[in-house]
């Protein structure tokens, strides 16, 4: 079996066995292709030294160190699998250090500019023709976004179903196809119902299982088309679309909450991490809210100037 088809069978195995989505594996092939490419095909077969020539060589190329990291999490995983099959005697990942990345903080929003978005997006639907789908569209996707923290490939193939039962909390299917119950508020229910009204008008749309369908090849809303237009909605409502993304939402929820008093614990779940240590990208909010508190209840606090 040489390298191209131990590749395939990696991403088979994590497929079938550990439920990887097509995203994670997109992610994995590129990964182990490149290194392919860079070891002369013969990836299957290289030894610890060919890898940290591999890892030299991406450094130089300008992959920042969390990419370097990413990349040889995927070879550690790819070796692992070769050799629990009995593909190869050894794992030549096992000495080798990971690069050390930088603690960088989330990129997120205010509650300020997240209102002013919010408020964009409800004006605009409000003020749209009756046939105004786009913009009814773009404010049941923003409230819902803020309101539960999806991630936006979770957001875009919510089925229609979960609007129609108008409920407080839904249960969303995440990374390795794990389940989580996770809130929906007042607000993002209302756009929601109103979304669905217009919805069903276009005769394609209301026949759908996707809540925001689309004729695309998934038959929902593509990720990068909502991104593009959230920062279309961005600019329109005096925000730097730069700064927003998604993404950017996702971490304005989660900072929201610990900044008014959330568990990070409570969080975790919220955001579906499986692991605490994920969530700890947050800690620097908690870190601000405990000074405050210390700063405004000790009593050998500092007083105010």
């Amino acid at each position: 079996m040489n390298s191209a088809a131990r590749i395939e069978a990696f991403l088979e195995m994590m497929s079938v066995e550990r439920g990887a989505s097509q995203n994670t594996l997109a992610s994995y092939r590129r990964d182990l292709e490149d290194a392919a490419q860079a070891t002369g095909g013969r990836l299957a077969d290289a030894g610890a030294t060919d890898i940290r020539a591999y890892l030299g060589e991406i450094a130089q190329r300008g992959f920042a160190a969390s990419s370097q990291a990413r990349k040889l999490s995927t070879l550690r995983q790819f070796f692992k699998f070769l050799y629990a099959e009995n593909l190869r005697p050894d794992d030549p990942t096992g000495t080798l250090d990971s690069p050390r990345k930088d603690r960088l903080l989330p990129k997120t929003m205010t509650e300020a500019e997240t209102g002013r978005l919010l408020d964009r997006a409800a004006l605009e639907a409000r003020e749209a023709a009756q046939d105004g789908l786009a913009a009814k569209r773009m404010h049941a996707l923003v409230e819902v976004l803020y309101a539960t923290g999806l991630r936006v490939s979770e957001l875009v193939a919510l089925p229609a179903s979960v609007a129609r039962r108008d409920e407080r909390f839904f249960v969303v299917r995440g990374k390795g196809d794990k389940e989580r119950m996770v809130p929906l508020s007042s607000k993002a229910r209302d756009a929601m119902r109103v979304w669905l009204a217009a919805r069903e008008t276009d005769a394609a749309a209301a026949r759908s299982v996707y809540l925001f369908p689309a004729p695309s090849q998934s038959g929902h809303l593509p990720r990068q088309v909502f991104a593009r237009d959230l920062k279309a909605l961005a600019a329109r409502a005096g925000i730097l679309a730069a700064d927003v993304s998604p993404h950017v939402l996702r971490h304005a929820f989660a900072s929201h909450l610990l900044q008014n008093g959330a568990d990070l614990r409570a969080v975790q779940q919220l955001l579906g991490h499986a692991d605490i240590s994920t969530t700890q990208i947050y800690t620097h909010v908690l870190e601000e809210r405990l000074l405050r508190l210390v700063n405004d209840h000790h009593p050998l606090a500092d007083p105010p100037q």
